[in-house]
């Protein structure tokens, strides 16, 4: 199985009863040295030069082509190591705008993740391979993709099945086949509503922002923070470049979401916090020593309850909401605004004073999920209401996004019993991955895309008619075209 995302590529080798998370994850970005570069490239002057890993900022397909060769580009390890000792190396990121906007850089990654990470051999290749990808792709783009596993890879057997269907089959509970599937990924959020089991291509949306324009938006809060300020950049320190403090304060952003200290605020919640600005340094020290001592008499009491003053200081600390977080060996004290983090996803417009972040064109979470099931048949979409599943990298480590989302998705729903009728959807559930998936459990559900790749695999693969993926006697009978009618993503 190979999920391939907008950014990474997850994978695994084997069906086995018990469902395991991918053994294989790796950013799907290549790297080609500026040398080989200039020698094979049909570059024209203005062209993307920007050698920076830290985002996927892929070259789109209007890009034009490059004339290397598969084992011209690096990937996986050999290109972080090329870029962490300074080389001059461009990395691309062939699937970031929703398509392949470069097919060898593509067959470089999946050629690195069955031959090199999951240890497969070409010429003994007994493995079929489940392949996930964007949806939307035409119907040329799945004949290469055939023809480019059995002809390159030799592989066994071949299918595809488009992403948003895999998310949506790792969380589906009995035989409701009819949902939306909200993907927050690294710079766009892809909104794909499903009815009986297709998705509804006309009614799929993409949104330019995601979880680097949250990091970006938290960066921008805690420039406001003295405590953080001082700490990072020291007044009698070496003078830094307004450049590097921005990615400093990213990195920093970045770290806090990733150890799970952000949670997501209540419609309203924000405004509040909003109000008390920034927690004031001072107090933070005080507080946060407070709270050391209070803890600390109170362990030493053991059973001794502690005084009505120590309990009602304590709960006031507590309200102020505290945590200490490890970086680059500081210890920096944060107090609620980092649950500020993931506002811009529910307010874009917050992102107008961080340069190059906003665009006019950026809606509303809400508002966008609202207008995709909107173009679903009106007498379908109380059954897409059913099936709200917000998945993403981000939902790993940040719980609730999914009621979050249902609680701002309320104006979209009947509120006046009287007017009730047929049709009009009445309320909006919101689904997640089961728990009786046992090494998913407790992981969110940033991996369901890899699950249900897993779980389609594990029917497809096992299926004595055949009918749902293409085996080699397939594929040389009929060639690239019998993808179209062999396939679990084109049923």
């Amino acid at each position: 199985m190979i999920d391939t995302s907008r950014t990474s590529l997850r994978a695994g080798h084997g069906l086995h009863d018990l469902l395991k998370t991918p053994s294989v994850e790796i950013p799907a970005r290549v790297g080609l040295r500026r040398a080989v570069l200039e020698a094979a490239s049909e570059l024209t002057n203005g062209s993307n030069e920007n050698g920076e890993s830290t985002q996927p900022k892929a070259s789109s397909s209007k890009t034009p082509s490059i004339n290397a060769k598969v084992t011209d580009y690096l990937v996986g390890s050999q290109l972080d190591e090329a870029l962490a000792s300074g080389q001059d190396i461009v990395v691309f990121w062939p699937f970031a705008e929703g398509d392949i906007s470069d097919w060898t850089q593509a067959e470089a990654l999946w050629k690195h993740v069955l031959f090199s990470q999951l240890q497969l051999r070409r010429v003994l290749m007994e493995s079929p391979v489940l392949l996930s990808i964007q949806a939307g792709l035409s119907r040329d783009a799945h004949e290469r993709l055939c023809q480019i596993f059995f002809e390159r890879f030799n592989v066994a057997g071949f299918a595809i099945l488009e992403r948003p269907m895999a998310q949506f089959y790792a969380a589906i509970a009995g035989n409701d086949l009819s949902g939306v599937v909200v993907d927050i990924g690294q710079d766009y959020t892809d909104i794909t509503p499903i009815l009986d089991g297709f998705i509804v291509q006309r009614a799929r949306e993409s949104l330019p922002y995601g979880i680097s324009h949250c990091e970006r938006y938290l960066a921008y809060l805690l420039r406001s923070s003295p405590g953080v300020m001082n700490a990072l950049f020291p007044p009698s320190g070496e003078p830094i470049t307004p450049e590097a403090q921005e990615s400093t304060l990213v990195e920093l952003a970045h770290h806090i979401w990733q150890e799970g200290l952000v949670k997501v605020l209540a419609e309203g919640e924000a405004a509040d916090i909003e109000e008390e600005g920034i927690t004031d340094i001072a107090a933070v020290l005080v507080a946060g020593k407070e709270k050391a001592v209070i803890e600390s008499g109170m362990k030493k009491r053991q059973n001794a309850k502690a005084t009505a003053a120590e309990q009602a200081r304590a709960r006031e600390i507590e309200a102020m909401d505290l945590v200490t977080v490890e970086f680059r060996g500081l210890s920096l004290t944060l107090g609620k605004e980092r649950h500020r983090f993931c506002e811009p996803l529910f307010d874009p417009t917050l992102l107008t004073n961080i340069p190059g972040a906003y665009k006019d064109t950026m809606m509303p979470l809400a508002s966008a999920v609202g207008h995709a099931v909107s173009k679903v048949e009106v007498d379908n979409r109380q059954y897409v209401w059913q099936g709200l599943l917000v998945t993403g990298d981000i939902t790993n480590k940040i719980k609730g996004l999914g009621t979050a989302l249902q609680a701002r998705l309320q104006p979209f729903i009947l509120s006046a019993a009287d007017q009730a009728n047929d049709v009009q959807p009445r309320s909006i559930r919101v689904i997640k991955v089961p728990d009786y998936f046992a090494e998913y459990r407790d992981k969110g559900d940033g991996l369901a895309s890899f699950l249900g790749l897993s779980i389609v695999a594990k029917l497809v693969f096992t299926d004595s008619s055949g009918k749902n993926f293409v085996s080699k006697a397939d594929y040389v009978e009929s060639g690239p075209k019998v993808i179209l009618d062999m396939s679990p993503a084109l049923l």
